[in-house]
């Protein structure tokens, strides 16, 4: 049985936002985009990556990537340490050059042009801020190398829009690590950029300060409405930050879209299982009902809709994330739901949920991730259980993948 799977997983275009970048809600009126607003970009450029091709000596980093990222977009590449994602932030700033291919930001070839010929700035994980310059003269930096004279407005507007004002004549070790990293992000905008890249820049940061800065990044490009390319190997990172995620494996994209779009309905396993956690289960595809596939597992029979079926083949991996899984004592009636027996090898009580590892009749432990709702105590180790979750929530995978594949993250990058 032929299911929906991915036509070619390097050509990819992303429809331009619907809503635009410096609106904040329905109720907010535009920010203007004119002359006169110094912190304003005039909106960008698209970012376009074609057949690029990155070797070193005998090793492929970058693998005929084809991509383009539309003005305005919050985009991040994500995958673990040497996927190719920094790789291909570096050919974008020009600090590499393709092996093959093309850069174009807008309708300017920039694949040769120096780095500082080219319409980015960077900003790297080590701030690189003047530690004898104050923030003031930080931010400025750029525009007094330009040989611009008045640049007190233009630097006050952007330290108004990093929410830095008052700090204005500090120096950066008078700063914390998240201060001193708005600062990198104003010093780089204040130039007006047409994409602003980010090297992996919240990751110095503890985790308390990182998910705080993940909220504040997001509203300064909401604010100045340009297109932002960000490096991480954080998944949580990339669904709370950008509009749009590619991952990135061995040099090439395995999925690209929304964080939802990725999260609810992978394509292969290494998203599957990179992108959060995944229970991966041997089946076969058996027909069709209306628009459900068939699905039996070890003797159960199964449904799930079509659109989630993503291999050509019959043998294929049921895919369920955890949290979707209900656990319940055996014997429960599951009706309508796609079940299947286990018994309770481990129960971690967390406060919020309680996560289980449960053994299926064949060995396999699978998790499951149930929020806590009742005051009764979580079913024991040793229990007798019947897992059942909603058919819409199933995916399938070609089983010819690994299916351990993108479940070991690797901090760090290339």
């Amino acid at each position: 049985m032929a299911g929906a799977h991915l036509q070619n997983p390097l050509v990819f275009r992303i429809a331009h936002p619907t809503t635009p970048a410096h609106e904040s809600g329905p109720m907010t009126e535009p920010t203007s985009t004119s002359a006169a607003d110094p912190t304003s970009t005039g909106g960008g450029a698209d970012l376009h990556i074609v057949d690029v091709t990155k070797r070193f000596a005998s090793f492929t980093a970058v693998d005929d990537l084809t991509l383009t990222i539309p003005a305005g977009s919050f985009f991040a590449l994500l995958g673990p340490s040497g996927c190719g994602k920094t790789t291909t932030l570096r050919m974008v700033a020009g600090l590499e050059e393709p092996s093959a291919g093309r850069i174009v930001i807008g309708s300017e070839d920039v694949t040769h042009r120096k780095p500082y010929q080219r319409p980015v700035n960077t900003v790297f994980q080590s701030y690189a801020l003047f530690p004898h310059l104050d923030i003031f003269e930080n931010v400025a930096f750029g525009l007094r190398r330009s040989k611009k004279k008045d640049v007190r407005n233009e630097v006050e507007a952007m330290l108004e829009l990093v929410e830095l004002s008052s700090f204005a004549r500090r120096k950066p070790s008078q700063l914390s690590g998240g201060q001193q990293q708005r600062v990198a992000v104003a010093r780089a905008l204040i130039n007006k950029p047409e994409v602003l890249l980010l090297d992996e820049p919240l990751g110095a940061l503890d985790l308390k300060l990182r998910r705080q800065m993940q909220i504040e990044m997001k509203r300064i490009q909401t604010d100045v409405g340009i297109t932002f390319v960000h490096v991480t190997h954080d998944q949580e990172e990339a669904m709370t930050m950008a509009d749009t995620i590619a991952v990135m494996n061995a040099g090439r994209i395995e999925q690209m879209g929304a964080p939802i779009e990725l999260y609810e309905n992978p394509v292969t396993t290494f998203v599957a299982n990179f992108l959060g956690q995944s229970n991966l289960i041997k089946g076969q595809l058996t027909g069709k009902s209306g628009g459900d596939a068939l699905l039996e597992v070890q003797g159960q029979r199964m449904a799930m809709p079509t659109a989630r079926v993503h291999s050509e083949r019959d043998d294929v991996w049921v895919g369920v994330r955890p949290e979707k899984v209900q656990i319940s004592r055996a014997g429960t009636p599951t009706d309508g739901e796609n079940s299947i027996a286990g018994r309770v090898t481990d129960a971690s009580y967390i406060g919020v949920s309680t996560q289980y590892l449960v053994q299926l009749p064949w060995g396999q432990e699978v998790g499951v991730f149930s929020q806590n709702l009742s005051t009764e105590g979580p079913l024991g180790t040793g229990d007798d259980v019947v897992l059942h979750w909603n058919p819409a929530h199933t995916f399938a995978l070609d089983a010819a993948q690994d299916a351990d594949a993108g479940a070991e993250k690797i901090e760090g990058d290339e």
